[in-house]
């Protein structure tokens, strides 16, 4: 039987949120207040830890690089202040937690970009089966 801090925390969590790793460059929409005034506060860039799991205090770090300064923000995924978030990129990574990108200059701060599979499913199934043969063809012939 559930407890009544559970009961609340499962009513708290926001449905529809979409699936985010390490490694998936963003676009967060923040509610800011300002006085009596209230405005959505845009912030892009590139998530580098996610922690805490699925709960109520799970919470990603998203990295962006302003004008040569890093910058990082910690954003709790369920807030309420939270409008949306959108992925724009998906990269391929090998680790959980990408805090070797802090140190990182250049070529060195590059992820390779994955290709997105909802593309994929977008398309009817026919078109689905030869996809991956399309892929590798567009690869073939820009590396020619």
């Amino acid at each position: 039987m559930p407890t009544k801090i559970e009961v609340f925390n499962s009513i708290q969590l926001k449905k529809g949120l979409p699936d985010i790793k390490s490694g998936d460059t963003i676009r967060v929409y923040q509610k800011i207040k300002e006085g009596d005034k209230e405005r959505i506060q845009v912030f892009e860039g590139l998530v580098i830890a996610r922690k805490h799991g699925k709960g109520i205090n799970s919470t990603i770090t998203v990295r962006k690089v302003i004008s040569g300064i890093g910058v990082e923000r910690i954003f709790p995924l369920h807030s309420p202040l939270i409008e949306k978030m959108d992925i724009l990129k998906r990269a391929k990574t090998r680790r959980a937690k990408l805090y070797f990108l802090r140190e990182a200059r250049g070529k060195r701060s590059k992820l390779k970009n994955k290709v997105f599979a909802e593309a994929i499913a977008e398309k009817t199934p026919e078109e689905a089966a030869t996809a991956p043969e399309e892929i590798i063809e567009n690869k073939e012939a820009e590396q020619k």
